[in-house]
């Protein structure tokens, strides 16, 4: 691996790390029933196309560290294919926090998107 190859790795892992969590509440609020750990990790493979999302086991920390701050809540559920599965969704206090960071995502990525233009 380069030099550049290893700052744009870290790069990617540290801005990762503070979108995954607004990306993980965006995708909970769009959908129609609760989700469980997989199917969110298959929506975002989907979308995201591999640039938000590294190992899926990554996602399961976010999803606890969410619930904990009352954002997420979560049953368990017996599964008839394997072990028990818990299905994840978003609460009222997640929705409204979610529309926060939107509007913190749109300022700083405009700012960003100007700074850079200003590069060009």
């Amino acid at each position: 691996m380069t030099e550049t190859e290893s700052h744009r790795k870290k790069f990617e892992r540290e801005l990762s790390a503070g979108t995954v969590s607004l990306v993980l509440l965006a995708v909970l609020a769009g959908a129609s029933e609760p989700m469980y750990g997989y199917q969110i990790a298959k929506r975002l493979e989907q979308t995201a196309d591999g640039v938000l999302m590294g190992k899926q086991s990554a996602l399961y920390p976010v999803l606890r560290n969410l619930c904990a701050s009352g954002l997420l809540a979560s049953e368990v559920e017996p599964s008839v294919a394997g072990p028990p599965r818990r299905y994840y969704r978003i609460t009222e206090l997640g929705r409204t926090v979610l529309g926060e960071w939107g509007v913190a995502w749109s300022a700083t990525r405009n700012f960003v998107d100007v700074v850079l233009g200003e590069l060009k």
